[in-house]
């Protein structure tokens, strides 16, 4: 049997534009937000062009991407996974983290439009993102269902129902988002109670200030979503965004 050892290198095909400009306010996987959109900006190779052929036709892909701000030089075999409240250690490749032993991600989005003659190069217009802004994109493939889903599936210890909080507003952030977003286009709105419902705080704010407890209610935090800080806080058991701010 043939073994292959050493260093492989790749060079990025383009990257991703997204609503995020930092990690704190990405969904843990791709899907969860709907209404997060991006595009795949490849770049102006007419190569490129030619192989995104009847691309059109499939409904999702996948992109492999590089996590490129993961903050982290070096990978250790075990990670506390921030779905389990960082209660309890899994290895790493048992894991979607970040810090791997090579820092490559996979993320399944849903195609919404192709557009081949960008000035810019090749576009792939895309929903349901789960990357930071800027991220390098080293491969797409096309989504097969048949291939890719498989039901009956286990999903060890990622099993469990994502826990989801009620998320309000007040007159005065309602008040700004009409402004942002006259129209609803952006969905921003939308865009805000998906990333809150699913509380995007890192594992130790979440573990010492649990939502459902009184001595967490009243504290403040923030993220980052189409160049607009959300401001919000914890009260009595939901999230409440009390402003908007420009970055």
């Amino acid at each position: 049997m043939k073994k292959y050892a050493g260093e492989f290198q790749f060079s990025a095909i383009g990257h991703v534009r997204t609503p995020f400009q930092d990690r704190f306010g990405v969904p843990r996987q791709p899907g969860l937000a709907a209404n997060a959109k991006g595009v795949i900006q490849l770049h102006p190779d007419p190569d490129l062009k030619t192989a995104l052929k009847s691309l059109e036709e499939f409904s999702h892909l996948w992109i492999i991407f590089v996590f490129h701000e993961h903050g982290g030089k070096n990978w250790k075999p075990s990670i506390r996974p921030p779905r389990l409240g960082g209660n309890r250690k899994v290895g790493v490749l048992a894991s979607r983290s970040p810090h791997r032993p090579n820092p490559i991600g996979i993320s399944a989005v849903a195609i919404e439009k192709i557009d081949l003659d960008a000035p810019e190069g090749p576009q792939i217009h895309v929903a349901g993102v789960d990357l930071i802004d800027g991220t390098p994109v080293l491969d797409i493939k096309p989504y097969i269902p048949y291939a890719d889903s498989i039901p009956e599936a286990n999903a060890g210890w990622a099993s469990e129902p994502i826990p989801r909080y009620e998320v309000r507003f007040s007159a005065e952030a309602d008040a700004e988002i009409l402004k942002r977003d006259p129209h609803g286009e952006k969905k921003l709105r939308e865009l805000i109670v998906q990333v809150l419902e699913l509380d995007p705080r890192p594992a130790f704010q979440k573990r010492q200030w649990p939502v459902s407890e009184k001595p967490s209610w009243g504290r403040r935090y923030g993220f980052d979503v189409q160049s607009v800080d959300v401001k919000y806080e914890i009260r009595e058991g939901h999230f409440f965004v009390y402003a908007l701010a420009d970055l």
